[in-house]
């Protein structure tokens, strides 16, 4: 079992099976509230997915692009479960789980997403954006850039010149997390 934690937007906690079923998907999505919800959040996460904390085998933790204060919630709370348990800490950066949710999403529709980017407000008049470009062999984002901030005013311009299509995240799934994280730990990487 993966727990996955997220933090970058809203909190969204989540418990797969390394193969990528979803046993529990927990979400709130205040994005000023992680430090009062994340240990509630994980507690019913484990207890909705019918798993001890024992059976926890890797914990991956969303380490942004988002506010620096609601990510360390998320990670501190990874990396204190994982250290606790004695297991495996993964990080991952935040934009490979929604994209790999959207390219997912795609696959089942029978689409091709092309180039894309995730795009998350970053505050302070920027976006974050990561631009995409489909699935390696080990079923993970390809990023054809690295997560990178631009002024809201030009983000636009800047998507339609490299050719990427913009897509707004609202929310990092966990459970996205934590499968790119199974992915990436069943590729040695």
């Amino acid at each position: 079992m993966i727990l996955g934690i997220d933090t970058s937007l809203g909190t969204a906690v989540a418990v797969i099976e390394p193969d990528g079923v979803v046993r529990s998907a927990i979400e709130s999505p205040d994005p000023r509230g992680h430090a009062e919800v994340i240990g509630t959040l994980i507690a019913r996460a484990l207890e909705e997915a019918s798993v001890s904390p024992d059976a926890i085998q890797a914990v991956a933790a969303g380490m942004g692009p988002g506010p620096f204060t609601g990510l360390r919630v998320g990670v501190a709370a990874a990396r204190a479960f994982a250290l606790g348990r004695g297991t495996r800490f993964v990080p991952v950066v935040s934009h490979d789980a929604v994209a790999l949710a959207l390219m997912l999403d795609a696959a089942v529709r029978g689409d091709d997403p092309g180039r894309f980017a995730v795009v998350t407000d970053a505050r302070r008049r920027e976006f974050a954006y990561t631009v995409y470009d489909g699935l390696d062999d080990d079923g993970l984002p390809v990023r054809a850039s690295e997560p990178a901030l631009a002024p809201r005013d030009e983000l636009d311009a800047l998507l339609a010149e490299i050719g990427a299509a913009r897509h707004d995240a609202h929310s990092v799934p966990a459970s996205m997390v934590a499968l790119v994280a199974s992915r990436s730990v069943a590729a040695g990487r």
